[in-house]
């Protein structure tokens, strides 16, 4: 039958000393725990920081918890000596010292003061008590309750601390970098969007890198899940980087348009160049369509010849405005007028192509005509008509027309038409008369009446 004391069954000796050897271990592992806690870079930048919002509240409620933890521990290492001091005072011990080893190691029998421990246990406010009477493992709950609300802030702490203001610094350097190639082309604050993005990207990363270093709770997420305890893993979580992700894209982004404009610096003589080769080919083939103009009106009658347009003297305005800007080095106000400039050079080229074709259309029809005439002269020659007189009649008439001017492009294709006719009606009667037979006869060459 089992010995019974105050609090209850009394343990064994054997039951003892598995008690013991476990408390051993588990202080031991509190130990490190601590040590380690001590040493936290997290813990050790928020001592030393000066902390705003957030992280201020949390850590001041958290801070004192650590040399709570350690009186808790002393205490804990005290209760566990005695009990093992009493344990060491004879191999077999008596009914008595395994009450008193019992009420050691699983009754409340160890002893805190106000001073360490606080009379509520989620807080370090309130009104303390003068001692209290806890057990061993409340001992180890309560310290376990403190770690995991410091271990929390701390590893929360250090994962913003390592994550944002090492980029931070980095993006300030390639800002600086960026801006600096935006003053090579003319690219300010005040004068150009990306100028005043760029002083307004600088604003924001000192702004954000301030309160990072104050306040790093504020980026950090946690996941859902139970606190951590002594030699547990950390609570995790994910840093909030919204805010640096959105400056490093418009960084990015100008920095890719900056890139153009230097692009542009450099092939700027050339594409003015090109615009102002191609307006000269328009003024070329403008001028051209007015000399062919002229020329139809004195060669081609009764036609309505369509007015060539001007040369585009505004293109060329805007093309010596483009040139000022490039010797000034506004690379950002030169790029979209360039733009516009080639586009619009190449559209002033058709359209003087098509001005010129347009004016010169009579004089491919008469020239088309003439073509055809000869062509139709050249087929009478090959079947042996060229002696025809109406053929030769018919010929001349047209020739005149057409070799004369001002040519009557309508009366010239008549003239054409009715040779060709001419053309085809002897040709069919050459046909019939190489079809019927010489002399008369049958068709098929056999004696009438066979």
């Amino acid at each position: 039958m089992a010995l019974t004391g105050p609090g209850g069954p009394v343990m064994t000796r054997e039951e003892v000393d598995r008690a013991l050897a476990r408390l051993g271990t588990e202080r031991e592992a509190v130990e490190a725990s601590l040590l380690a806690l001590q040493d936290h870079p997290g813990r050790r930048l928020l001592e030393g920081a000066e902390l705003t919002g957030r992280t201020r509240e949390r850590w001041e409620a958290a801070a004192p918890g650590l040399q709570l933890m350690w009186n808790l521990f002393d205490t804990y290492s005290e209760a566990l000596a005695a009990a093992r001091a009493v344990r060491s005072r004879r191999n077999r011990p008596s009914q008595s010292e395994l009450i008193e080893l019992t009420e050691l190691l699983r009754g409340s029998g160890v002893t805190v003061s106000g001073s360490q421990l606080p009379a509520t246990a989620g807080s370090l406010t309130g009104g303390a008590r003068l001692s209290e009477q806890v057990s061993l493992g409340e001992l180890v709950a309560r310290m376990n309750d403190w770690y995991g609300r410091i271990i929390e802030v701390a590893s929360a702490a250090d994962a913003v601390w390592s994550a944002l203001p090492a980029r931070i610094d980095l993006l300030l350097a390639e800002l600086g970098r960026v801006q600096a190639l935006a003053g090579s082309v003319g690219v300010h604050p005040g004068e150009h969007p990306a100028g005043d993005a760029l002083d307004e990207i600088g604003k924001e990363l000192a702004s954000l890198r301030s309160e990072v270093v104050t306040d790093p709770l504020v980026f950090w997420t946690p996941r859902p899940a139970a606190m951590s305890a002594p030699g547990r893993e950390p609570v995790g979580g994910t840093v909030e980087t919204g805010r640096y992700d959105r400056a490093a894209r418009t960084v990015d982004d100008i920095r890719l348009e900056l890139t153009d404009l230097l692009r542009l610096r450099d092939d700027a003589d050339e594409r003015l160049e090109r615009v102002g080769e191609t307006l000269a080919r328009a003024d070329a083939t403008l001028a051209e369509a007015r000399r062919a103009r002229g020329e139809v009106l004195a060669k081609i009658a009764a036609t309505e010849v369509p007015t060539v347009p001007g040369p585009a003297s505004a293109m060329r305005e805007r093309l010596a405005q483009a040139d000022q800007l490039r010797q000034h080095g506004q690379w950002h106000r030169l790029a979209p007028l360039l733009d516009t400039l080639e586009a619009a050079s190449l559209r002033e080229l058709e359209r003087a192509r098509e001005s010129l074709t347009a004016v010169t259309a009579p004089l491919a029809v008469r020239a088309e005509l003439r073509g055809r005439l000869d062509a139709y002269k050249a087929m009478a020659a090959r079947r042996g008509m060229s002696e025809d007189p109406e053929l030769i009649e018919r010929y001349d008439q047209a020739r005149r027309m057409l070799w004369s001017a001002p040519c009557d492009l309508r009366a010239a294709d008549y003239a054409v038409q009715r040779y060709q006719q001419a053309l085809r009606t002897a040709q069919q009667q050459a046909s019939q008369q190489h079809a019927a037979p010489p002399g008369g006869g049958p068709v098929d060459g056999r004696p009438y009446g066979a």
